[in-house]
């Protein structure tokens, strides 16, 4: 049996950030990955995913060149050659990731990991034990229960994709659905975007979605609204997908599922461990990371909350710092983390929606917008607007939401983040001087 003070099983984001503070901390460490370290972000998600966003946001730029005197002649594009990069990118940071676990003293074992017990773990031939063990195995895309799902794809599956398709069908109202349906469109294909309700993003403030609607149907996707998948069948024509309404929609040459993500616990025997699930399959925690088993640990997607690299690497690091870090407090808070949705305009979100916030604050809302179009676009034919939304509560209008969609606003909403977690009021955003001209001091201009 080997003994260490930690075993984390998960080598993804959450499960380096916990293995490498722990070990930086004096902690002996075993970690867990039998694939490539870095986890959906590095590998399926964020960072290829990012790039993708890049070459369609370069697409539009090209599109745009003449309007500021260039004579600009696109002969196409070649996705071959940009997947070749993006992996061989990826897989630099494998090695990376690999290089930072043997200088911190972590030892990576190329195995799953499965209890034992609470505080015992098997790794292949190996028995580990610890005091401390961490669940940090994440989540994978959900295939719908319907005849022929195994047609389409997940967005794992769009990471292998060694061409284009043509003509594709993208199913889902989440993140990754708008975000992969848009780099799709971007880079030439016909999109039709299937959704449950009346709108996508409903997570999100309703101006987002009704922003991003309105300029994915100016840049031609077909966006298909109550759409309930019923079956998928494939011909000399293509896929067809048949909707439980009776809808058929055919000549597709690729599908893909954007339906969620289920917890990675299916392998693990918790049962052993005596961890408990939730009603959802995820991994019960409280505000510590703690399950129901005392040492045991969870971190990242496979908790069920939100579902962010940064939120899984904040909750990793502050737990070993809990554990290992004399830092006993130490916790992640889950309040008013922002988010990015790398769609075309970009959105950026922090804090409630304005649904929300009336919901819990009834009438002690206040809310300011402000619609227009930037600079950029102020000599390019397609004008491309920005929408911008401040939710504020209370007699001195401490901000609870800010939202932003348009050009920029994936790194504007950092430095704004920052000011609504220290509680920024209104009178605070009114009080900055502006930075003109940018798209960013229309907040602090808001009437």
């Amino acid at each position: 049996m080997d003994d260490c003070d930690l075993i984390v099983i998960g080598g993804g984001s959450g499960g380096l950030a916990c293995a490498q503070r722990a070990a930086e901390h004096g902690a002996r460490v075993i970690l867990l990955e039998p694939g490539r370290l870095g986890g959906t972000c590095v590998n399926v998600g964020c960072v290829p995913k990012k790039i993708m966003w890049h070459a369609a946001g370069t697409v539009h730029t090209l599109a745009e060149a003449g309007d500021y005197g260039f004579d600009v002649t696109v002969h196409g594009h070649h996705w071959h050659r940009l997947k070749t990069a993006r992996d061989a990118y990826v897989a630099r940071l494998n090695d990376i990731y690999a290089q930072n676990l043997e200088r911190r003293g972590v030892t990576w074992l190329k195995s799953p990991g499965q209890f034992r017990d609470a505080h015992s773990v098997a790794a292949g031939d190996r028995l580990l034990r610890a005091a401390h063990v961490v669940i940090a195995t994440g989540g994978r895309p959900i295939m719908p229960r319907v005849p022929g799902a195994e047609l389409g794809i997940t967005s794992d599956g769009f990471f292998e994709l060694a061409a284009r398709p043509e003509r594709v069908a993208v199913v889902g109202s989440g993140y990754v659905a708008v975000e992969l349906a848009s780099s799709f469109a971007a880079l030439g294909a016909q999109v039709s975007l299937f959704m449950r309700h009346e709108r996508f993003l409903r997570d999100f403030d309703a101006m987002l979605a009704t922003a991003l609607m309105k300029e994915q149907a100016a840049d031609g996707l077909n966006l298909v609204t109550h759409a309930v998948p019923a079956s998928v069948t494939r011909s000399s024509a293509g896929i067809e997908l048949a909707l439980a309404d009776g809808r058929k929609f055919s000549g597709f040459d690729g599908l893909l599922w954007a339906i969620g993500r289920d917890p990675v616990v299916n392998s693990l025997a918790l049962e052993r461990a005596g961890v408990t699930l939730t009603h959802d399959g995820a991994i019960a925690t409280d505000a510590m990371q703690n399950t129901s088993a005392p040492g045991v640990y969870a971190i990242g997607d496979v908790t069920g909350r939100i579902a962010l690299t940064p939120v899984a690497i904040a909750a990793g690091r502050a737990l070993s710092d809990r554990l290992f870090g004399n830092q006993p407090e130490r916790r992640l808070d889950y309040e008013l983390v922002p988010t990015v949705i790398f769609s075309h305009p970009p959105i950026g979100t922090v804090g409630l929606s304005e649904a929300d916030a009336r919901t819990l604050h009834g009438e002690d809302v206040r809310v300011y917008t402000t619609s227009f179009v930037p600079l950029y676009h102020g000599v390019t034919a397609r004008k491309r607007r920005v929408h911008m939304k401040l939710v504020c509560t209370g007699s001195e209008e401490r901000i609870i939401g800010l939202h932003v969609i348009g050009l920029g606003a994936e790194e504007m909403l950092q430095g704004f983040a920052v000011a609504v977690k220290m509680g920024a009021r209104k009178r605070d955003f009114d009080a900055t001087v502006a930075i003109h001209p940018t798209v960013a001091e229309e907040f602090v201009t808001m009437r």
